[in-house]
């Protein structure tokens, strides 16, 4: 039996989406080398993320309450995080060390929402709902709230550290 690439295609953007997921998850967990190209890039992708939020927030006006509420709780996530993250300044490079347990626990919180969603059919017609959902917006506040804050404050703690031993 030969299936054609159509046939093929919800088999593979399955599996790609798959790979995404297992690559931001397995991001979470152990030490990561700082990249500050790759950090400037994700922050101005979040950062317009978080504009289409907003805008999203103004034109429909029953999800402004979601994304205000993600956005707070993102935000506080965010700085408990930079917290709870260990940050080693080496001659090279910078690493740290993000902890486990927020990233995955955000990780489950969009897997979740994304099951929760399918298991109601909203994938299986082939057409997106009409209707934006509060707390699919909520939840994706959450998580852009969280990435723009934890990210900003690494980059800013990565480059304390630098700054005070070129003071030395």
């Amino acid at each position: 039996m030969q299936l054609s690439l159509p046939a093929m295609t919800p088999i593979l953007a399955t599996a790609g989406i798959g790979w995404i997921y297992y690559r931001r998850i397995r991001s979470q967990f152990g030490r990561q080398a700082y990249r500050p190209r790759r950090a400037l890039v994700r922050l101005t992708i979040l950062g317009v993320a978080m504009l289409a939020l907003i805008f999203g927030a103004v034109m429909l006006p029953h999800v402004w309450p979601g994304v205000l509420a993600g956005s707070l709780i993102g935000a506080a996530i965010g700085v408990f995080a930079l917290r709870h993250t260990h940050v080693e300044p080496c001659m090279k490079a910078a690493y740290y060390t993000p902890n486990p347990w927020i990233g995955g626990a955000l990780s489950l919180l969009l897997i979740g929402r994304l099951a929760w969603r399918w298991a109601g059919g909203a994938f299986s017609s082939g057409m997106p709902t009409s209707q934006a959902s509060p707390l699919t917006m909520a939840i994706a506040a959450t998580l852009v709230g969280y990435y723009l804050v934890y990210g900003i404050g690494l980059r800013r703690q990565i480059r304390r550290p630098a700054a005070a031993s070129a003071i030395e």
